[in-house]
C-alpha cells in the first residue's frame, strides 16, 4: 500500500493558527469569564451558571431579543424581494451592465460608521434632505424623539446599505442560467412570470440561500449603524442585542453577565441559522419533487 503523504497538513497550519488566535482563544476566554465573578484583576470567584440564569431572567434582554427578531425578519422580508427585483432589472451584458454593477455596489463600499453618519445628517429636519422633505410634506418626522420614526429609519438605512448585496448575488445567479432554458421557454410560449417562477427562481435558490443567511446573521449582529444614528434611542427603541451586550460589558463593566450573554447570543444565532438553513433546504427539496412530479 502506498503511504499517505501527510505533509499537506502543513500548508493549512498557518490558517489553523490564525483561527485559534482570532476565534478559539477569545471564545475560551469568554467561557472562563462567564462562570466567574470578577471582583478585581487579582480576585475572582467561581459562580458556575449563576450569570446564565441571571441573564435569562433579564427583562431588558427579552425586549432586546424581540426587537432584534422583528428587525431581522423585516430586513429579510424587504431586502430579498427588492434584491431580486433589482437583479432582474439590471442589464445582462455590455457597458450598461458594467456601469450598473458599479453603481449598485457603491453603498457596499461605505464603512458602517459612515453609513450611520450619513443617515444621521440625512434625516435631520434642519439640514437633511429626507427630514426637510418630510417636514415640508406635513409629516412631523423626528427620528431622535419618536420611537417609531427611529426604528423605521434604522430599517430603511439597512435596506439602502445591504439590498445591493442581495441584488449582486441574485444577478450572479441569473447570469449562470444557460440560454437554452430561455429558448425552450420562448418555444413553449411561457410568459415572463412563468420564466421567473419555473426557471429563474429555482436556479437562484442556491444564491438566495447564501443571501438569506448572510443578511440574517449580519442584521442579527447589527451595532455600528444604529449606534451612530440613534445611540439606541429614543429610550430603548433601537437598542438591539449587540448594543445591549456592549452596555453590559463596557458601560456597566459587568464582565461575568456580559460573557454569559455573549455565549447565549452566539448560540441563538447558530440555532436560528440552523433552523433557517434546514427550512430553506426543505423548501428546495419540496420544490424539486413537485417539478419532477
Amino acid at each position: 500500500m502506498k503511504p499517505v503523504n501527510q505533509k499537506a497538513w502543513l500548508l493549512i497550519l498557518p490558517v489553523l493558527l490564525c483561527v485559534a488566535f482570532s476565534a478559539i482563544l477569545p471564545l475560551m476566554t469568554v467561557v472562563n469569564y462567564s462562570v466567574q465573578d470578577i471582583i478585581s484583576p487579582e480576585r475572582r470567584v467561581f459562580v458556575g451558571t449563576e450569570w446564565f440564569a441571571a441573564v435569562m431572567r433579564d427583562e431588558d434582554l427579552h425586549a432586546a431579543l424581540w426587537r432584534q427578531l422583528v428587525f431581522s425578519s423585516s430586513v429579510l422580508l424587504c431586502e430579498i424581494p427588492l434584491g431580486i427585483a433589482l437583479a432582474l432589472s439590471m442589464p445582462a451584458a455590455g457597458w450598461r451592465a458594467s456601469v450598473t454593477l458599479v453603481v449598485v455596489a457603491l453603498s457596499l463600499l461605505i464603512p458602517w460608521n459612515v453609513v450611520g453618519t450619513i443617515w444621521q445628517i440625512y434625516g435631520r429636519a434642519d439640514i437633511g434632505l429626507l427630514g426637510a422633505t418630510l417636514q415640508a410634506l406635513g409629516f412631523d418626522y423626528n427620528y431622535t424623539g419618536n420611537a417609531t420614526h427611529a426604528w423605521v429609519t434604522v430599517l430603511v438605512m439597512d435596506i439602502w446599505h445591504w439590498t445591493p448585496l442581495v441584488a449582486l448575488l441574485c444577478y450572479a445567479g441569473l447570469r449562470s442560467i444557460p440560454d437554452a432554458y430561455y429558448q425552450a421557454a420562448r418555444i413553449d410560449g411561457a410568459t415572463k412570470l412563468d420564466v421567473f417562477r419555473y426557471i429563474q427562481l429555482p436556479k437562484m435558490r442556491g444564491v438566495l440561500m447564501i443571501a438569506v443567511l448572510l443578511r440574517f446573521m449580519d442584521s442579527f449582529m447589527i451595532y455600528t449603524e444604529p449606534f451612530v444614528l440613534t445611540g439606541g434611542g429614543p429610550g430603548n427603541a433601537t437598542t438591539f442585542l449587540s448594543q445591549y451586550l456592549t452596555q453590559k460589558a463596557v458601560g456597566q463593566f459587568d464582565l461575568g453577565p456580559a460573557a454569559a450573554f455573549s455565549l447565549i447570543y452566539f448560540l441563538i444565532i447558530l440555532l436560528l441559522c440552523f433552523i433557517l438553513y434546514n427550512w430553506m433546504q426543505q423548501v428546495g427539496t419540496t420544490t424539486k419533487e413537485s417539478e419532477h412530479g
